[in-house]
């Protein structure tokens, strides 16, 4: 039995994603940039998935751009706004510290050229409330970038309230939405957004495409030279049969997105409550409001890496957090940011479910993750101490 858990690093493709793509790859691979018929049904192809993707958005289709994925749009997005305000003397960036490393980076980047970035802090739900993004705003304030919803831990930030304060004070907003897009309702207008990041691979689409959201007015400017495609905004001939993918993957999420949160949420809540009563552990991120599909753990006195391993050998792909960082062997910058101690934050383990979930699979894993834990433990000797009373627990 194999138990795919892991959704928050990546989905597999929806049967109507692949169909999409195999009838394009077959039928429609001519170059949208040439004049030729078979180059111009590709771009009419493009432009279909620009309207579908911009229904999915609230936006004109003229306002999205397609790229590779989440980190090149979210890369795009804060360069161009950052560069845009750096022509105007307005170089303070206001982000959070519990961010995916795409904004991160990119803000770390940004910082060696002269621009001053404050990061809020996020508090143990982990979160920023409208009110700590005002009183950051200041003078010099060209970019506020927030994300929709956390990947690690799966709290929801509010992230209408925040593009309202920004669009008062006149500051770009920009959200990374890749763990939102298909999941969370989104209407840029209505949630007063400038500028927002996704990913199709998050909502059963295809990996290596994503889009950029920019509203109309806002200037952005290209990572990739060498061509015209995109409106002279991102050089390079388009992926014509993964777009058609993402945009029949996003179509699709949200068509159906009430009844599959709906039915996610229940899992989600069902995998949680099997979970706690596991001694020494607490659930990580808003207990309330949280992506429908994420379930994010610590447990002391257990190594992250063991029992991923350990859960693998069960038959359940899991993580510790991002996928993006499964390499180091720091703990979680997003649960150092919720102020999860070094020695808990180690300890992670995070299952992210899916409209694909069954209840049977979620009842396995409430079974199966106590035993690791259980056997983990039992072989530690940090944990025999703390038992014995030789060192004290840290979660109670």
């Amino acid at each position: 039995m194999t138990i795919y858990a892991d959704n928050a690093a990546t989905t597999c493709m929806s049967p109507a994603a692949i169909s999409t793509m195999e009838r394009y790859m077959e039928s429609c691979y001519g170059n949208p940039s040439s004049l030729h018929s078979l180059g111009q049904r590709a771009a009419e192809a493009l432009q279909s998935a620009r309207e579908e993707i911009a229904a999915c958005l609230g936006c004109r289709p003229a306002e999205v751009y397609f790229t590779s994925g989440g980190s090149e749009a979210d890369n795009q997005a804060i360069l161009s706004a950052a560069r845009n305000g750096g022509k105007k003397g307005k170089k303070h960036i206001i982000s959070t510290a519990f961010e995916h490393h795409a904004v991160l980076h990119t803000l770390g980047k940004l910082e060696k050229e002269g621009f001053t970035v404050e990061l809020l802090p996020v508090g143990e739900t982990g979160t920023v409330s409208a009110q700590q993004v005002a009183e950051a705003i200041r003078e010099d304030t060209c970019l506020v970038t927030v994300m929709f919803a956390n990947n690690e831990i799966g709290s929801v930030l509010p992230v209408a309230e925040i593009g309202a304060v920004c669009r008062e004070k006149g500051v770009v907003f920009h959200t990374d939405a890749v763990q939102a897009a298909g999941h969370l309702p989104i209407d840029v207008e209505a949630q007063h957004i400038d500028m927002l990041s996704l990913s199709a691979h998050k909502f059963h689409g295809p990996k290596g495409v994503g889009a950029l959201y920019v509203r109309k007015g806002v200037r952005v400017s290209s990572l990739i030279e060498g061509g015209a495609q995109e409106r002279g905004k991102r050089a390079g001939t388009e992926n014509v049969p993964g777009i058609m993918g993402m945009a029949a993957a996003l179509t699709e999420a949200c068509s159906h997105m009430e009844e599959n949160a709906r039915r996610v949420s229940a899992l989600r809540d069902r995998l949680i409550e099997g979970l706690k009563p596991i001694p020494h552990s607490i659930l990580n991120g808003d207990p309330v409001n949280r992506l429908p599909g994420t379930v994010s753990f610590c447990f002391e006195g257990i190594e992250g890496e063991s029992l991923l391993l350990m859960l693998d050998e069960k038959g359940i792909c899991a993580s510790s957090g991002s996928a993006c960082t499964s390499g180091s062997l720091d703990p979680s910058h997003v649960l150092l940011a919720i102020g999860r101690p070094h020695e808990i934050a180690h300890g992670s383990l995070r299952l992210s479910l899916c409209e694909y979930t069954t209840e049977e699979e979620v009842e396995y894993m409430i079974r199966e993750v106590p035993r690791v834990v259980e056997y983990l433990r039992n072989m530690s000797p940090l944990w025999r101490d703390k038992v014995s009373g030789k060192k004290e627990f840290i979660l109670k």
